[in-house]
C-alpha cells in the first residue's frame, strides 16, 4: 500500500484543525518554523502543505505577517439606506469602527462639489476601519459639511457612528443617492489597515448620502478588501 505523502498529511492535519475550530476565521496559523518543529520536517515540505490549503481557499498568505484561515465574504448591500450596522448584524456578523482620523479641514474641489458647498468652506472629515468579528473588512473617509453639523467630530469620537451622530446633529434620516463602485489594488497604507497584501485587489465605493430634501450631507470613499467582502446591489434597502 503506497505511503501518503508527508505534505499531505500535514495538510490533512490542519485541515482537521480548521474544522475543529482550533483555528476560526482570520485567525493566524502558526509560522512554517514552528510548523516544520512540530511536524519534524523542513520548511519547504511545509510550504508545500500550506500551498493545498490555499490552492483550496481555506488559508491565504498576506506578505510579511504570516498565513491565515480565510473567513466566509460578508454579504454587504449597496441600496437606498445604507447602515453599516445593521448590515453587518443581519449578515450574522459583529459589527465594530476604529477612528483612525478626526479633523476640520477646508474642502477640496471634489468635496465642495459632492456636497454642495462654497470654495474653501470647512468640512468635518472621518477617516476609520470598518471590522466584522474584529476583523479589518474595509478602510473609510466620510467628509461632512461643519456649519451644518458643529458637533459632529465630539458625536462621532463617543459613538463612531455616522448615523448616531448625524442624529445628534438634527438628521433623523438619510438616503443613498449616488454610488460608484470600481475596482483598485491597496496601496501600502490600505494594506497595512486591512491585513493584506499590498496590491492585493479591493473594491472602491464612492456614494453621496442626502437628506430628505435632496441635500448631500456625506460624501464618503470606502475600500473594501475584495476576499472579505461580496457587495450585492439590489432591491433598494428599505
Amino acid at each position: 500500500m503506497p505511503r501518503t505523502a508527508i505534505w499531505k498529511s500535514i495538510a490533512d492535519s490542519l485541515r482537521a484543525e480548521i474544522a475543529n475550530n482550533h483555528y476560526g476565521p482570520g485567525d493566524k496559523l502558526p509560522t512554517e518554523a514552528a510548523l516544520a518543529a512540530r511536524f519534524g520536517v523542513n520548511r519547504h515540505t511545509v510550504r508545500r502543505a500550506i500551498g493545498d490549503l490555499a490552492e483550496t481557499g481555506l488559508v491565504f498568505s498576506r506578505r510579511g505577517t504570516g498565513v491565515f484561515v480565510a473567513a466566509h465574504p460578508t454579504e454587504y448591500p449597496i441600496g437606498k439606506r445604507v447602515r453599516f450596522h445593521q448590515n453587518l448584524r443581519a449578515a450574522g456578523r459583529m459589527p465594530a469602527k476604529e477612528i483612525l482620523s478626526l479633523e476640520t479641514r477646508s474642502a477640496d474641489s471634489a468635496e465642495s462639489t459632492a456636497l454642495h458647498l462654497p470654495k474653501g468652506a470647512m468640512v468635518h472629515v472621518y477617516e476609520g476601519l470598518s471590522l466584522a468579528d474584529g476583523q479589518p473588512i474595509a478602510v473609510f473617509r466620510s467628509v461632512f459639511c461643519a456649519q451644518r453639523f458643529p458637533d459632529l467630530l465630539t458625536d462621532l469620537r463617543a459613538s463612531h457612528s455616522v448615523t448616531h451622530a448625524l442624529k445628534a446633529g438634527g438628521l433623523s434620516d438619510y438616503t443613498r443617492a449616488q454610488t460608484r463602485l470600481t475596482a483598485k489594488r491597496a496601496t501600502a497604507t490600505q494594506a497595512l489597515h486591512l491585513r493584506i497584501t499590498e496590491g492585493a485587489p479591493i473594491l472602491r465605493t464612492v456614494a453621496i448620502n442626502a437628506d430628505l430634501k435632496g441635500q448631500p450631507v456625506e460624501y464618503g470613499h470606502t475600500w473594501f478588501a475584495g476576499d472579505l467582502v461580496t457587495l450585492t446591489i439590489g432591491e433598494e434597502q428599505v
